[in-house]
């Protein structure tokens, strides 16, 4: 799982509050499941930027999904604006799955 950053320790953080939201299809995280692909930290405009994908452009729980992202990081990060931008390129697939979440689907 290749999650680029611009600020390691503020991922990280950012990478622990997100393993709260999870895919109610499949029951797995969204930072184990392989959809963060990327967290900016504008530090002078106070701003995060979430790039994050879905399992497929057509998922009937992105809004969902997309919203539980942004509350979390909200809630982590409260003095910051939070952008959530999805994105389909690279498309998601399984590769993208870390070893625990893996073992969670018994792949």
């Amino acid at each position: 799982m290749n999650i680029i950053s611009n600020h390691p320790i503020n991922a990280t953080i950012a990478l622990a509050a997100l393993e709260q939201v999870m895919d109610p299809e499949i029951g797995l995280n969204v930072v184990d499941l392989g959809l963060i692909y990327q967290l900016d930290f504008d530090k002078q405009g106070r701003r995060i930027y979430v790039s994050m994908t879905l399992t497929t452009q057509f998922c009937p729980m992105g809004d969902t999904l997309t919203a539980a992202v942004k509350r979390v990081m909200e809630r982590t990060f409260g003095d910051q604006e939070i952008v959530v931008e999805l994105c389909f390129d690279p498309p998601w697939s399984q590769e993208r799955i870390s070893e625990q979440g893996k073992l969670f689907l018994n792949q």
